[in-house]
């Protein structure tokens, strides 16, 4: 059975729709679905820690040095600014960089029971004072809307962005789309 190729028009261009497609390295779903290309970025993110495992927990390298080659792995962040994040992505990148956290900052020592123990998520929040992972994305995120918007509305890309499909959406619970996202991370922010 042949596949059926569906076009889209947009003022006088017609495009083929794609199940998924790259672009500046991320890879986009028509299901806008990033949960695959969350998990590649963080396995990326976790060879970058790996590799600086050791600089990283050193006693030699001051704490606002190892944030700063923390802050030098934007491998995970790569392409962010066109995720639709969902609350277990965001759990997921926040997992991630509390690992690497605990990591830079080291363990406490407990004063009551004079035990060392793993830094707390509040703790982690308190010691580093940047945006954590997900506001950065936030932020990037806005930024890139603010940069299509000024690119005018003749442009093809703010057209993709501003448009109303047509035609009816099945019946289920709406996804959350980049756009919701935007205007989420505006009120947050």
């Amino acid at each position: 059975m042949q596949d059926e190729v569906t076009v889209i028009k947009i003022d006088n261009s017609s495009f083929e729709r794609e199940e998924e497609f790259v672009y500046s390295g991320t890879t986009l779903t028509n299901q806008n679905s990033i949960q695959e290309e969350i998990k590649s970025r963080l396995k990326s993110g976790n060879v970058c820690y790996h590799l600086a495992q050791n600089p990283l927990s050193s006693s030699v390298l001051s704490k606002n040095l190892k944030i700063k080659i923390y802050r030098t792995m934007p491998v995970v962040l790569y392409g962010c600014e066109t995720w639709s994040l969902t609350l277990r992505d965001k759990r997921r990148l926040r997992v991630f960089e509390n690992r690497v956290l605990r990591r830079i900052f080291g363990p406490k020592r407990d004063e009551v029971t004079r035990e060392w123990r793993k830094l707390h998520n509040e703790e982690l929040n308190d010691l580093y004072a940047s945006p954590n992972i997900v506001r950065v994305i936030k932020s990037r995120r806005i930024g890139w809307a603010g940069h299509i918007a000024r690119t005018g509305e003749n442009r093809g890309v703010c057209r993709v962005l501003m448009r109303k499909p047509e035609g009816k959406k099945p019946l289920r619970i709406p996804r959350c789309r980049w756009e919701d996202n935007i205007k989420m991370d505006h009120q947050e922010m």
